[in-house]
């Protein structure tokens, strides 16, 4: 299946500071590939994969689940952990929280996370008829786009899949069940003006993450897809800054 033009994987062999960057639900690499070059251009290590089913049509995600783009985001960091000394995940929206599994699962593989308005839970009510409605009706509309900022625009589907859709649920309630297991130090960027993901998924990693290593930043100006949005600076200079604060090695500038 044909990839749509700036919907390719992106990577960047840089030095022994790994970053895994994971895209969101119907999106594509392209609403962080400015952050993957950001940081790249400080000398990290950058991979950022296509996820299945993603950037082509929405019809080829129909027949893709949750654990197929995990399965992908977990084969590109066990290929940075043989390659880097430390490696990052960072993400956003379902991106974010298929990070936080990852941190889950692989503990101290992991040296920290940054995620962009992350989705835990479901703010679709009718989402939870999805197992049934996926019989029903093939999709409907998208997300994509939740831009505030004049011009940008995301590369990601006007249809939603309902099927793949469908499998988030089980996504959502591991996660969230497991949270308990990030040790990592997190930050979270979460703008209150989001029109996709609501208040709740951030609510839930103050409630869970208690151990002194969560660190939420307000991003005033920017909708849901905030890597293309107003604020977008703010985030790739904070990653940095991140990554610079809890490496144990230095960074490699190219």
């Amino acid at each position: 299946m044909p990839v749509m033009p700036g919907a390719e994987a992106y990577h960047h062999a840089g030095g022994q500071i790994g970053v895994l960057l994971c895209h969101g639900f119907t999106g594509s690499p392209q609403s962080l590939r400015p952050w993957g070059e950001y940081l790249a251009a400080a000398g990290m290590t950058v991979a950022l994969p296509r996820l299945p089913g993603h950037g082509t049509t929405w019809r080829e995600m129909a027949r893709t689940r949750w654990e197929d783009w995990y399965a992908e985001l977990d084969k590109a960091l066990a290929d940075l952990r043989g390659s880097c000394a430390e490696v990052f995940v960072m993400g956003l929206s379902l991106g974010g929280c298929m990070a936080l599994r990852l941190a889950e699962v692989h503990g101290d593989g992991i040296k920290g996370l940054v995620v962009v308005n992350p989705s835990i839970v479901n703010d679709a009510p009718l989402l939870r008829l999805a197992p049934l409605l996926k019989f029903v009706v093939a999709s409907v509309p998208g997300i994509a786009g939740d831009i505030k900022k004049e011009g940008a625009a995301e590369l990601g589907y006007t249809r939603t899949p309902v099927k793949a859709a469908a499998t988030l649920l089980r996504l959502w309630s591991l996660t969230r069940s497991e949270l308990g297991k990030i040790t990592q130090p997190v930050l979270v960027f979460h703008s209150p003006q989001d029109h996709v993901v609501k208040p709740g998924s951030v609510r839930i990693l103050r409630e869970r993450l208690t151990g002194g290593n969560l660190n939420v930043v307000e991003l005033a100006d920017s909708y849901h897809v905030a890597t293309l949005d107003n604020d977008a600076d703010r985030i790739f200079a904070g990653s940095l800054e991140f990554i610079t604060a809890n490496a144990s090695v230095p960074l490699q500038r190219d």
